[in-house]
């Protein structure tokens, strides 16, 4: 099965001159998206995980399904101030300013191995960070996985772990 062809593109969103990459298509089709979670679980089960990072919001759609496929648990990484209780944050540099992210303390333990899991690699810069929140609990990030890859906007290279991503646009 050709996961592009389930795949809707939309010009202009959310600003002029951006074009969006929308799972919505790929999540409506079931065998489509039964497709997508039995090949990332194929690519990530002989790795061993333990436990999945899920990036607010569209990260959550694929980790949760993905960890259940897999057997193992699933962590939420959100922005700041959407997590209950006691949470470890992250900030780093966006284009223009600073965002947070938070995982509750006590969900992540020291030698963990690990797999950050969003829908779409853009830039890397929120996975990256995932990738270092993850590491401030002494967690063994071991591969970070997506649905769709923006290729030319060069997130791969601002990762510091393999990646697995199912499909690929070069522009």
């Amino acid at each position: 099965m050709n996961l592009k062809d389930h795949i809707r593109t939309l010009p202009d969103f959310p600003k002029p001159g951006i074009l969006f990459y929308d799972i919505g298509t790929l999540l409506a089709h079931g065998p489509a998206w039964k497709t997508t979670v039995e090949r990332l679980a194929a690519d990530l089960s002989p790795e061993k995980p333990e436990v999945l990072l899920g990036i607010e919001s569209r990260g959550f759609l694929v980790a949760a399904p993905l960890a259940a496929a897999l057997g193992i648990g699933f962590v939420m990484v959100r922005k700041k101030g959407k997590l209950p209780g006691a949470t470890v944050s992250h900030s780093y540099a966006l284009e223009y300013g600073t965002d947070t992210l938070e995982i509750q303390e006590g969900f992540l333990r020291p030698g963990q191995r690990v797999v950050v899991v969003d829908d779409l690699l853009a830039t890397g810069g929120t996975a990256a960070a995932t990738v270092a929140l993850a590491r401030r609990f002494q967690a063994e990030v071991i591969r970070a996985a997506f649905v769709i890859e923006l290729a030319s906007l060069g997130g791969r290279a601002r990762l510091d772990v393999p990646v697995t991503s199912l499909v690929t646009y070069e522009s």
